[in-house]
């Protein structure tokens, strides 16, 4: 029954795969620099490695969102976000993922009656807004950086085009990992609370965890996704939205790489804390806003001349309307779930301890505040 109940969850693997995934490689595709077989393949590679490697951060703030602790209710939402996701596929948009699964988990708390924690929310819808400004201005300097730099080395044009081949592969293969540590949220997240796999100890050489197992499972899903259906969101990214140059859609995907990357890596995270500087929120962002908030970057870069403004509206709309639509799914599928299949969608027993243990949390801040005044008041006096 748990393999019924995780196919949800690999369904929406597969949708990202075709949507979000190709964002990595879209630029690059798109302006014939390379080949979708050559793209899918290392995408393949490194999205499996970021999801099990480095896919724990984000999906920390994202369970705190709601903690879908019911492997039916799980099912349910993965469900609900998967179809969303599909539908915009299928209009040939580049939707987010990550405003799909949030969309779904809200109409799960909605549903059930789980508080929503409103600064996990508000850490994460910050974020689409953040990251497409963020990787815009990444890829505003990129460029104006690196194309300063081909003028001054006056390198020949076929040199420049076998280096911009090799750099799209690197910096691919970079996006694909962090997409794979950043977006395995969205994919398995939330059947990380229901907890399915126990740990697998393989001797002295590794414990790959349950939640690993999950990851591995969810980044093979995405792989799918890339290589059966990613081509269509390839072309619109890479091709319809703005006509980029090899350089262009390098720089592209460097900085929507490095957005990602940003937004998932807990060490990174740690070492600007332990240096007193502040840390991004690691949760999950959405590649196809980053990639879009960098095409727009280049657009900047080059005095907006050339962009498809109606195919950047209805791109943006699809971004309004996808967590709604996604939420109302989710909402209408549980009550069949729970009520026509008699689907245990809710586990009201980790509910409370779930609540109980945020309200524990709650005191013990009010306390280290109320504590930290009163001694600020004996020390003044």
């Amino acid at each position: 029954m748990v393999w019924f109940y995780l196919l949800s969850g690999l369904f929406l693997g597969w949708s990202l795969g075709a949507n979000d995934a190709a964002n990595i490689f879209g630029t690059a595709v798109g302006t014939r620099m390379i080949r979708f077989r050559t793209a899918a393949i290392v995408a393949t590679i490194f999205v499996i490695l970021g999801a099990v490697i480095s896919g724990a951060g984000a999906t920390h703030t994202l369970g705190k969102l709601g903690a879908v602790n019911a492997l039916a209710g799980s099912f349910t939402v993965a469900l609900a976000a998967a179809l969303t996701v599909t539908w915009m596929t299928k209009l040939k948009l580049p939707v987010s993922t990550s405003q799909a699964i949030v969309g779904a988990i809200i109409g799960w708390n909605l549903f059930t009656g789980s508080p929503t924690d409103m600064n996990s929310l508000s850490k994460i819808i910050s974020t689409w807004v953040v990251c497409p400004l963020l990787t815009a201005v990444f890829a505003f300097f990129l460029y104006k950086l690196a194309t300063k730099i081909v003028i001054k080395a006056n390198v020949h044009m076929l040199e420049q085009d076998t280096y911009n081949r090799l750099g799209l592969l690197l910096v691919g293969a970079f996006g694909a990992y962090s997409l794979g540590a950043n977006n395995i949220a969205n994919v398995m997240g939330v059947f990380v609370p229901a907890a399915p796999f126990k740990d697998l100890s393989f001797g002295s050489l590794f414990t790959l965890t349950g939640t690993q197992q999950l990851f591995l499972l969810g980044g093979i899903a995405i792989s799918v996704g890339i290589f059966t259906y990613s081509y269509r969101v390839m072309m619109t990214v890479g091709n319809d939205l703005f006509k980029l140059t090899p350089l262009a859609a390098l720089i592209v995907v460097l900085a929507e790489s490095l957005v990602l990357f940003l937004f998932a890596s807990k060490s990174l995270e740690q070492w600007l804390i332990s240096h007193g500087l502040p840390a991004l929120p690691l949760v999950p962002v959405s590649s196809s806003q980053a990639v879009v908030g960098g095409v727009i970057g280049i657009v900047l870069a080059k005095k907006g001349r050339g962009i498809n403004f109606r195919l950047l509206g209805k791109i943006a709309s699809g971004w309004v309307t996808t967590p709604i639509i996604a939420g109302v799914i989710s909402f209408i599928a549980l009550f069949f779930a729970q009520n026509v299949f008699e689907q245990k969608v809710v586990d009201r027993a980790k509910q409370r301890q779930a609540v109980m243990k945020r309200i524990d949390e709650e005191n013990a801040k009010v306390h280290t505040i109320k504590d930290a005044a009163e001694f600020e008041v004996r020390e003044k006096k």
